[in-house]
């Protein structure tokens, strides 16, 4: 199956369960295509876990669902050893983030420490479990999801943790049109349960393989760099985007490249997805931010500023 036929597939499905969110959708096997994570900030009933189901049941792999709460402990997600007394060994039994997509919900209501235990995982594809390294499926993907900082019982993440995200948005609200369609297409059961694989594992993998062939000019891999570096001489911020951003942003490009049919990236591309690989990286000091700067204006107006290559 040829990669757009792939992405044209996991879309449509996708959109069978998600009215209204074609944007969100767009970004979401951006990043899912590019091997990076994603981080869904938004008010509770937008979606936000039918999304990550609907996108595991498309491709037909392991799924797996963390609920994280204050009481949550690194060992509930990630596998603890247990000590067998038959064979007087100790025996490693698997956590939840043994899977191929993984739906961390209400992530900042964990704490730190617990928040912390996704990191290696994110990054590196492993788990370390007393001194023992542990590989994770070839496809793992996860979804996390936030509530806004300001309810109550939520931890800020770490900014670390928040640089592992390739990815940061929101589904918002539908239009009205579309909330009567949910509401409609609920009335019997939900929609998910008709959801069946549309790809196979192994077309997802070529997927990916194929974006990394999407080729990308000098130009334009200094155009995403010069995005990124002017967030760190912004006066407003406190703690401007790494070099972790500027891969993220031609990663997640190229992806978005590929679903567009091209063989090249084009600064569409790049400007398209600036402010999601970007703004969740930033720390905005108070008083800009009590000034009413955002993190997303800011992006916004560096990618205004910067010269577009011609």
């Amino acid at each position: 199956m040829g990669s757009q036929e792939t992405f044209r597939r996991l879309a449509a499905s996708i959109e069978t369960v998600m009215k209204g969110q074609a944007a969100a959708i767009r970004k979401l096997l951006a990043a899912f295509a590019s091997g990076g994570h994603v981080l869904l900030e938004d008010y509770p009933g937008t979606g936000k876990t039918t999304l990550a189901k609907v996108l595991a049941r498309s491709i037909g792999v392991r799924f797996k669902r963390i609920q994280f709460t204050p009481d949550l402990l690194p060992s509930d997600i990630l596998g603890v050893s247990v000590y067998d007394q038959r064979d007087q060994v100790f025996r490693f039994h698997e956590g939840a983030i043994f899977t191929n997509i993984l739906l961390a919900d209400e992530i900042n209501r964990a704490s730190p420490r617990t928040q912390s235990a996704l990191l290696e995982a994110m990054a590196e594809g492993q788990v370390s479990v007393e001194g023992r390294s542990y590989p994770l499926e070839e496809l793992f993907f996860v979804i996390a999801t936030q509530n806004p900082v300001e309810f109550r019982g939520t931890y800020p993440l770490p900014e670390a943790q928040m640089d592992r995200f390739a990815l940061q948005f929101a589904l918002g609200y539908v239009a009205p049109e579309e909330e009567v369609a949910i509401v409609s297409a609920q009335e019997q059961r939900h929609p998910i349960e008709a959801v069946q694989a549309v790809v196979v594992l192994e077309d997802v993998l070529e997927l990916r393989r194929r974006v990394r062939e999407v080729r990308v000019s000098d130009e334009l891999k200094r155009y995403a760099v010069d995005i990124v570096r002017q967030t760190r001489a912004a006066p407003s911020v406190q703690l401007g985007a790494s070099p972790r951003a500027s891969l993220a942003l031609i990663k997640a490009a190229q992806a978005l490249a590929l679903l567009d049919g091209g063989a090249f990236l084009l600064p569409e591309h790049v400007q398209e997805l600036a402010v999601p690989v970007i703004a969740h990286r930033l720390v905005v000091d108070s008083q800009a931010r009590f000034s009413g700067v955002t993190a997303q204006g800011l992006v916004e107006e560096i990618v205004k500023k910067v010269p577009v290559p011609a």
